[in-house]
């Protein structure tokens, strides 16, 4: 750390470092300074004015925007600040609609937060607020205008890091508000589903959308058998919530929790990820081979699929046409129970909110029912398990089901970006030792950096591949590859900065502390016995069983796009 300095706060002197403005060094200097449009990974908005410190010559400045200089001075409690603090507090709910207990961000809104911390019994002024109109017309998220702040997060999350653009400001002065072009419904507009705007929201104006009670009525029900399954990323974000450490593995608990609710089977995703795995490895050998079109595209992420059909259709021919490894493990679990005497449903736990728009696709339900009955993303699965009244930490973890409770460390790594990647690079190395698995987790493919490059040899070509996460620098990448500047072989692409596990239906955490989540899937690996997907007994099994003569039918997919020829 680079020392520039210092100045005092509170009468506190701080060493300046690599800060790139007051706040950061406010908070390491151990002040929690409120904020209500920040986030670090974003640009700097200035919009709620929340972050305001007094300085030496009684002057007002936004820490979120003001970068620290040697001497400064200055104050973040004094009395004018507190005033001015619960001023704008009051300003903002007296437009803003308060049925708190009914919202679904209840209990992880700032809005809510703040007016605790600063002790807002009363509101002075009249409630502006329409009666909540949410909008409802997307499969992944929920809009209501009415909680919105106008703080701008999501829309900046939407065009700078994801550069979708599927909501801005409207309008100006009193009547100004976040929406999409010509205000048609959220579900109707260019929005690819992909729930990060959520993430970033601090009120309730968009949150993920819930389909709790429908499963605790399939639940109820006598005559259904309810199947779960469980991604490989809900496992590091899920006990942070009941008290565990950010990163912990909660997969036995989770599993304890879920057949206590009364699901009947309980699946870890990450055997359906060795398919995956397999399948996708089949297919960039053959790539490969017969020298078609480069790259390949994964195909893991529908929020990427979708966006990739919108906006670059003409790439649809190169991306793979392998199922994602819940639509895979649909497929396997539907034609298991498909003799079943009672109706069977089944459900997909995922960190993704985008998972809710794939599980509706046309391409993927059999006789117009789809394979995947309804999608829980972590953040509902965790207010059924308090709703539930489950002690969640008193539990005693167990197994998932058999007879596919197998999986190796390949499947389970699938959450973090790089980890697909990571994964069939295991399956087609040649190099078979375990120093090889060693040197391929160190070739460049770990890491939460937006934009990661590769070379690997396979067989007697060497192979270029390019890891990305968040889909601004997806259309970055592609645009190199359009203009000639780069060639890749193999493209894996997340709409979500940094991977599944930090997916829009997680959790949030600050982009600061993503990586423990990548490294408990990275210790999961490590205690796995299996490493490479092509060994694990189980996906033998399945390809001389179930999957016989029928692995193409069931696992891969043809979108209504993939015919267009490639331009690359």
């Amino acid at each position: 750390m680079s020392n520039n300095g210092t100045m005092v706060i509170d009468g506190l002197t701080v060493e300046i470092g690599d800060e790139k403005n007051l706040l950061e060094l406010i908070r390491k200097a151990g002040t929690e300074l409120p904020t209500l449009c920040y986030a670090s990974e974003l640009s700097i908005h200035g919009a709620c004015r929340m972050c305001m410190v007094e300085n030496e010559r009684g002057g007002l400045d936004a820490a979120c925007s003001e970068p620290p200089r040697a001497g400064m001075e200055i104050r973040t409690n004094t009395e004018r600040l507190r005033k001015y603090r619960k001023n704008i507090l009051e300003l903002l709910l007296a437009n803003h609609c308060r049925d708190c207990t009914t919202c679904g961000n209840s209990g992880h809104c700032k809005l809510q937060d703040l007016a605790i911390r600063f002790n807002i019994d009363r509101v002075r002024f009249v409630n502006m607020a329409l009666d909540p109109k949410p909008d409802n017309s997307s499969l992944c998220i929920t809009k209501d205008e009415n909680k919105c702040i106008l703080c701008g997060n999501c829309v900046r999350m939407c065009s700078e890091i994801q550069d979708v653009g599927a909501i801005d400001f409207a309008f100006r002065g009193s009547k100004m508000k976040v929406t999409t072009a010509f205000n048609i419904p959220i579900g109707e507009s260019n929005c690819i589903g992909c729930g990060q705007c959520a993430t970033v929201c601090p009120t309730g104006a968009i949150v993920v959308r819930d389909n709790t009670e429908a499963v605790w009525r399939e639940l109820g029900d006598k005559n259904a058998e309810v199947t779960v399954q469980i991604a490989p990323a809900v496992r590091v974000a899920l006990g942070k919530e009941f008290g565990l450490k950010e990163g912990e593995n909660s997969m036995g608990l989770i599993v304890s929790a879920l057949r206590r609710m009364g699901f009947h089977k309980i699946f870890d995703t990450s055997t359906a990820a060795d398919l995956t795995v397999l399948e996708e490895s089949r297919e960039l050998q053959n790539r490969l081979k017969e020298k078609h079109d480069f790259p390949l595209f994964t195909s893991c992420c529908p929020a990427w699929v979708n966006h990739c059909e919108k906006r670059y259709p003409e790439l649809m021919a190169n991306v793979s046409t392998c199922r994602s490894p819940m639509q895979m493990f649909a497929s396997v679990i539907k034609e298991q129970y498909c003799n079943s005497s009672k109706r069977q449903v089944h459900v997909a736990i995922m960190p993704c909110t985008a998972k809710k728009f794939e599980a509706a696709r046309n391409e993927f339900k059999t006789d117009e029912r789809p394979n995947v009955n309804y999608v829980l993303t972590t953040q509902e699965v965790i207010r059924m398990i308090k709703g539930s009244g489950l002690i969640f930490s008193n539990l005693e973890p167990e197994a998932v089901d058999s007879p596919f409770g197998l999986m190796t460390g390949s499947g389970v790594i699938f959450g973090v970006t790089g980890g697909v990647t990571e994964a069939v690079l295991r399956d087609i190395s040649s190099d078979r030792s375990n120093s090889g698995l060693n040197k391929i987790a160190f070739i460049g493919v770990r890491g939460m950096t937006g934009v990661k490059e590769a070379q690997v040899t396979v067989g007697e070509r060497e192979v270029k591949i390019a890891v990305v996460s968040g889909l601004g620098n997806a259309d970055r990448v592609i645009e190199a590859l359009k203009s000639g500047c780069k060639k890749y072989d193999f493209v894996e692409i997340m709409a979500c900065p940094g991977g599944c596990v930090c997916g829009a239906g997680q959790p949030y955490i600050p982009a600061e502390l993503k990586i423990d989540r990548a490294k408990g899937l990275y210790s999961v690996d490590k205690l796995t016995s299996i490493k490479r997907s092509g060994e694990n007994p189980l996906v033998d099994l399945l390809y001389n069983g179930l999957l016989k003569n029928k692995s193409h039918q069931l696992l891969h997919v043809s979108y209504t796009s993939a015919g267009k020829e490639s331009h690359i």
